[in-house]
């Protein structure tokens, strides 16, 4: 069985200090994708580049403070890509993978961290740039290879994936262009891939989200939003035996959404 987490830290050293790798050593974790590192390839270099055995490796953002991704592993990879645009979206740290590749066979692994586009039109209209390329970048790699993206995608996609759903209507995270985005690439003439969480909790509700706001009493209340995921190939999504989110400590903004895999590296 293989183990996959994805994990939004809110800031990697702040999480640290919540338990983040203690829970990480507890976990039995083969692979971890975490977002929003808030740190700099200084600040991670002989303190966080390894957690628990796994070794990581990262994508910061130019901006200090800022996204940044990293990517686990109790495997090493055959090569990493860091990055995907080229452009933009690269400067803001938001995307390595891991390759696994072996004759007979292309794998890949992938920590992606989505844009916000809550802070105002700017950052929506950034947003809608960034699903754009994704949705290219995610087309090109199925043609080529299995993989499993995980990460903070930043959208809601359905009624059941958060408890307020028509107060949010209008909102970043919820808006019908954003969620249509989430069907073309879940559809099978679209995108072609799995919601695997959704796969094997096709009716679940407020037991899967992820991610509370930090106002309002929104986590004892439970009112939350699933907008991580484990994004996967229809091959490897077939593998998937188990999710589950974990509720019991609090190390962030968001919880780790863990799913085993009946495959192995």
């Amino acid at each position: 069985m293989f183990r996959l987490v994805s994990l939004n830290l809110n800031g990697i050293r702040s999480a640290a200090s919540k338990g983040f790798q203690e829970w990480t050593a507890r976990s039995g974790v083969d692979c971890m994708g975490v977002q929003e590192l808030k740190a700099q390839a200084a600040d991670v270099a002989g303190v966080f580049d390894e957690v628990a055995g796994l070794r990581g490796q990262f994508h910061h953002a130019q901006k200090k403070g800022y996204s940044g991704v990293g990517l686990y592993s109790r495997h090493e990879p055959s090569e990493v890509i860091v990055g995907f645009d080229g452009g933009e979206f690269d400067g803001e740290g938001r995307y390595v993978e891991h390759r696994y590749d072996r004759p007979g066979r292309k794998l890949s692994l992938i920590s992606c961290y989505f844009p916000s586009g809550s802070s105002g039109d700017d950052r929506q209209a950034a947003k809608f740039r960034f699903l754009a390329l994704m949705a290219e970048h995610l087309q090109r790699l199925r043609s080529a290879r299995e993989f499993i993206l995980v990460g903070d995608v930043n959208i809601a996609h359905t009624e059941r994936d958060l408890k307020n759903w028509k107060g949010n209507l209008k909102n970043s995270g919820f808006l019908p262009e954003e969620r249509a985005w989430m069907t073309r690439l879940l559809s099978p003439e679209g995108g072609g891939l799995v919601d695997v969480y959704r796969h094997l909790h096709p009716e679940a509700g407020d037991e899967g989200y992820t991610w509370w706001s930090l106002r309002g009493q929104a986590y004892a209340k439970n009112v939350g939003w699933r907008i991580d995921y484990h994004l996967a190939t229809p091959g490897l999504a077939a593998t998937a035996r188990a999710a589950s989110v974990y509720k019991d400590s609090w190390f962030s903004d968001h919880a780790p959404l863990t799913v085993d895999y009946d495959f192995t590296l």
